[in-house]
């Protein structure tokens, strides 16, 4: 018995999956901490403007969500839930694990220039109250990024022919 051929794929597909989610996450984590600073800055002038804050801070926590829904695929394509997982090849994994970078990547990077532009939509906000639908606009041009990456991944594992 080789450890390395029966659990090596395994365990390749579950670290692309994990960095997918992971590195996501991480991002997004990023990202909202940057907008949440200069959300309490304007709150402690305006606690009025809460709700449109609010609102800019969670935008770049989507691509947290892209991740754990690649995580999630990538495991239902390995089988994993199924129980059909064990003895996946390292070819296989490896698969995997490539069917992930995109999302790993791409929203790590991704999420927090989001929170720096939604940070800078609250400093317009503050001075320009009315305009904060324009840095909404602004934080969905950097979100269309993160789909392309989402539907990267998510297309890659869906045409993945797994001998599991």
């Amino acid at each position: 018995m080789n450890f390395f051929a029966d659990f090596g794929g395994l365990a390749i597909g579950f670290l692309g999956a994990s960095l997918a989610c992971g590195l996501s996450c991480a991002g997004s984590a990023r990202g909202c901490g940057i907008a949440g600073e200069a959300g309490n800055g304007l709150l402690c002038e305006d606690p009025s403007a809460f709700g449109k804050v609010m609102i800019l801070q969670v935008i770049p926590g989507t691509q947290g969500l892209y991740g754990l829904v690649v995580w999630f695929f990538a495991l239902l394509q390995m089988g994993v839930f199924s129980g059909t997982a064990v003895g996946m090849s390292v070819a296989d994994g490896l698969r995997v694990a490539c069917a992930c970078i995109p999302m790993a990547t791409g929203c790590a990077i991704s999420a927090p220039a989001q929170g720096r532009v939604a940070a800078t939509a609250i400093t317009l906000m503050a001075k320009r109250p009315n305009d904060w639908a324009k840095g909404i606009i602004l934080c969905i041009t950097v979100e269309f990024y993160a789909i392309l990456c989402l539907l990267a991944s998510f297309l890659m594992l869906l045409n993945l022919n797994l001998g599991v």
